[in-house]
């Protein structure tokens, strides 16, 4: 199953949706196309478990890069960009979610990374702790920039006159960290 994945995720990144062809994912591993359709039911189900790969390696790593002593909110947001902008799967997620189908697969992966985010919170000047459903929406709105800008990112940096800026994405990017910084 791990070949019919890597090879519809090489498609996928090649081409998108549009254009990914069971038969040809089939001829690429080496099998028959109704041997995809028995581990997958659908074309929309191959793609929703190659972005549900990829979440969870992303979720992963997010996880572990929380863990270490200091996390880097830069490292963090740049991570998460990398997946879902530069590779491409933020536009898969969107696509999936217009479809109705959620490549998460009803798991609450935001709030688990919140959540330890908040672990990690300093109580302000105040000594008072700030709530937990401010980090969360801290998370929420940093993965919704992100999954925005791999879908228009181009498109808003034409519109707010950066087009010809080659780092305006590298120093958004760390803009976008500061909101992290507790």
């Amino acid at each position: 199953m791990r070949v019919i994945l890597d090879a519809a995720e090489k498609r996928l990144l090649e081409a998108g949706p549009a254009g990914l062809r069971l038969q040809e994912v089939a001829a690429d591993v080496g099998i028959s196309h109704p041997a995809i359709l028995h581990h997958f039911n659908s074309r929309e189900e191959l793609v929703a478990a190659v972005v549900t790969r990829a979440l969870q390696a992303l979720r992963a790593d997010l996880m572990e890069a929380l863990a270490a002593p200091e996390p880097d909110p830069v490292k963090l947001v740049d991570r998460a960009f990398r997946t879902l902008s530069d590779r491409g799967y933020g536009r898969l997620v969107v696509w999936l979610g217009l479809s109705g189908l959620d490549p998460a697969g009803g798991q609450t992966w935001v709030r688990e990374i919140a959540q330890m985010a908040h672990a990690r919170r300093r109580p302000n000047k105040g000594g008072k702790r700030a709530p937990f459903e401010d980090t969360l929406f801290r998370a929420m709105v940093v993965g919704l920039v992100i999954f925005g800008e791999s879908a228009i990112g181009d498109l808003m940096r034409r519109s707010a006159g950066l087009e010809g800026d080659a780092r305006a994405a590298a120093r958004f990017r760390v803009w976008l960290a500061g909101v992290l910084k507790v």
